[in-house]
């Protein structure tokens, strides 16, 4: 398996990389970024998952995450949402096909082919970036959206593969809204208790990673347009309370759904993650 860097840039003293692959998982061409802090390492590592639309790029130019990885010597990995490219499914939406793998494997014709983005992360790069880069093989879990939903669930489903998990804005419960109900149709049928075993809150309840994180680290911003149909948290710290995980949900007042809200707390959740990366 051979990286192709694409693009380089330096920044806050570490070295931003663009990079490109062939996916044995997805049998696609999956891009991504990797800051790598200054220092001769090796570093934990934080998994950055984007939401429904994104590409590796926008967290990568809009989140103003390096600093505060670089204070805390801590790589962040920003992959691509999907496969994409010729003969991989897709859909006029927004919401489904390129741009929208919502983390699962997907068992449903056309999209099982190629859309097998829960193996692309806790197998095929994760292995990848331990191999290519000075990481002391400790990492944890974020994401924004539809990227908070597979940082949740992927930390829940894979628990000792991270450190700590948290989110802004994830879709809590993808079960329970139209988001979720729309792409776990399409892509795993209309079995609902497969279904649930990618649903956030759903896992929580029936204590799947019990013990594994002492806290779970959520921002929700109280004036986010997906907050009442889409996101519903709430779902979330009841989850919590039933079955006894700690869950912090911050209500931000007057944020949305964008990335100024995220670039506004995201160095707190990468000292979240440090802390945890490092103890």
């Amino acid at each position: 398996m051979t990286l192709q860097t694409t693009k380089t840039h330096a920044v806050h003293g570490g070295t931003l990389r663009y990079l490109r692959h062939d996916s044995a998982t997805t049998g696609t061409p999956m891009t991504l970024s990797v800051f790598v802090p200054p220092g001769e390492g090796p570093f934990p590592v934080l998994i950055w998952l984007s939401g429904l639309t994104c590409t590796e790029d926008n967290f990568t130019t809009k989140a103003g995450a390096y600093a505060a990885a670089a204070e805390h010597g801590v790589i962040i990995v920003a992959p691509d949402t999907s496969p994409r490219g010729e003969g991989v499914a897709d859909d006029p939406a927004y919401d489904l096909g390129q741009g929208a793998g919502f983390y699962v494997d997907a068992t449903e014709a056309p999209w099982a082919p190629h859309f097998r983005m829960e193996t692309y992360v806790v197998e095929e790069l994760i292995g990848l970036i331990d191999a290519e880069f000075p990481t002391t093989k400790a990492r944890s879990i974020s994401g924004h959206s539809m990227g908070g939903h597979g940082a949740l669930t992927l930390a829940l489903r894979h628990p000792h593969l991270f450190r700590s998990v948290s989110a802004f804005a994830p879709i809590a419960s993808p079960t329970r809204c139209p988001w979720g109900v729309k792409a776990f149709t399409a892509y795993l049928g209309d079995d609902r208790a497969l279904w649930e075993a990618h649903d956030a809150a759903r896992l929580i309840e029936s204590g799947v990673g019990e013990g594994c994180f002492d806290d779970i680290l959520i921002d929700q911003g109280d004036a986010d347009p997906f907050l009442v149909e889409q996101l519903k948290p709430e779902l979330l710290v009841a989850a919590g309370e039933a079955a006894g995980q700690k869950i912090t949900l911050r209500m931000q007042p007057g944020y949305d759904h964008s990335y100024f809200f995220m670039a506004s707390f995201i160095a707190d959740h990468v000292a979240f993650h440090a802390k945890r990366l490092k103890a």
